[in-house]
């Protein structure tokens, strides 16, 4: 699964760790996170976030 980054305060979502805080599962890709959610660091929501690239 892929790790995306926000553009706004570079925090990274990784699908291992996932963002329990916000009650998203280890294990969970981006694309299976409700639109809703937004970057736990400085509250902004899945569409300013970018694939980062290997």
């Amino acid at each position: 699964m892929k790790k995306y980054i926000c553009t706004v305060c570079d925090w990274v979502y990784d699908p291992e760790v996932g963002d329990p805080e916000s009650g998203i599962a280890p294990g969970t890709a981006f694309e299976d996170i409700p639109e809703d959610w937004v970057c736990p660091v400085c509250g902004v929501g899945k569409e300013d976030f970018q694939v980062v690239e290997d």
